[in-house]
């Protein structure tokens, strides 16, 4: 017989190490998986971790694209971090996501083609209110009927995504476009887009607010009393609720602050890289970034080294594909690797495995 027992003190020294040991045992597991689909393992994962900053060939593309890649999936992560941290569960970021960019785009198009100062920050607010209204649904039906929030926001993920195809193809379709699904090109509206702030660099306001949020999630959590609630309420709820912290409060607030996190994430991705409402405009960040939020130990300055990492996997996995002939599958399953090494890892940390013969009454 198998058995966890629980150890009464993890190992801090275990814990820390958990992500790079689940990074280590990922490529050792991918190479195996690349091996198997007759790929050089070892060409593979230069392919994927050193070709896209060292190799000069491909790194005048890739170097800009790791700051477009890990903007969205630190700003979501950052946000699903201190829900995870306060026990909240919302693992429908990739719906809210997709909902602050149809409200983003929603107002540039009901502006076009004024050309006026304030479309960009009207944009950045209903990308935010559509997120936010979005992760509401479930933080509602869960102070108040007591619903599950991992079932009903992963749910509306797929309501989010049937809405996305409807305005692809009816109200924000492109008058001009010949009748393509597909809204206008929010990169040739200069009152919308989200251009490079320095060129070549890939940096715009997308990634800028990724990196304010690393900042205000750090100052939140360790200067804040709200902070201190969070933490508190991951550690220990009846603990939590002697102090006087409001468990459904904290359940609006965290579900709140991560919808609106995501759904800036998806206004700044229409305005600038993707450039379109369109049907296949979501490409799987808001499920990503649990990932992301996970591997960087929900603390925000290891989320900004994980969004890196996990976008450096992006970037060289789409290389990969293209040199390698790798299918995009193995690459996903490649990335869901990372995760499954880093529970199991946890499991490990806080459990010990414990072998005997079962009794017999």
């Amino acid at each position: 017989m198998i058995a966890l027992e629980k150890r009464p003190t993890p190992s801090r020294a275990w814990s820390a190490a958990a992500p790079l040991l689940a990074v280590a045992l990922t490529m050792v597991a991918g190479a195996a998986l690349f091996a198997a689909l007759g790929t050089d393992p070892l060409a593979a994962i230069r392919t994927i971790f050193w070709d896209p900053l060292f190799n000069e060939q491909f790194a005048s593309y890739s170097r800009p694209q790791l700051l477009v890649k890990a903007g969205p999936l630190i700003l979501i992560a950052i946000g699903l971090s201190l829900g995870f941290r306060a026990g909240v569960w919302n693992i429908g970021a990739e719906g809210q996501y997709i909902m602050g960019a149809i409200c983003g785009a929603g107002v540039a198009l009901a502006l076009y083609p004024m050309d006026a100062w304030f479309v960009f920050p009207t944009m950045v607010l209903a990308g935010a209110l559509g997120g936010w209204a979005w992760a509401m649904i479930p933080a509602i039906l869960k102070t108040r009927f007591r619903t599950n929030e991992i079932l009903v926001s992963l749910l509306l993920v797929y309501v989010a995504e049937q809405i996305l195809a409807s305005m692809s193809l009816g109200l924000m379709r492109n008058p001009e476009g010949g009748g393509f699904p597909g809204s206008r090109n929010l990169q040739q509206y200069p009152a919308a887009a989200n251009p490079e702030l320095v060129a070549g660099t890939g940096m715009h306001w997308g990634v800028v607010a990724g990196f304010v949020a690393v900042i205000a999630a750090y100052i939140l959590l360790n200067r804040h009393m709200l902070g201190f609630q969070i933490r508190l309420a991951g550690q220990s709820p009846r603990a939590a609720r002697f102090a006087g912290v409001d468990p459904n409060r904290l359940v609006m607030i965290c579900l709140g602050i991560s919808g609106a996190l995501a759904g800036l994430a998806g206004m700044f991705e229409v305005a600038g890289p993707a450039g379109q409402i369109s049907i296949d405009f979501n490409v799987g960040y808001g499920f990503t970034a649990i990932i992301v939020a996970f591997l960087g130990r929900l603390h925000p300055v290891g989320i900004l080294l994980a969004g890196l990492l996990m976008a450096l996997t992006y970037i060289g996995g789409e290389l990969a594909q293209f040199m390698l002939g790798l299918p995009a599958a193995a690459i996903q399953a490649f990335q869901g690797m990372l995760l499954f090494f880093l529970l199991g890892l946890d499991v490990l940390s806080n459990f010990r495995v414990r072998l005997g013969r079962r009794k017999v009454t």
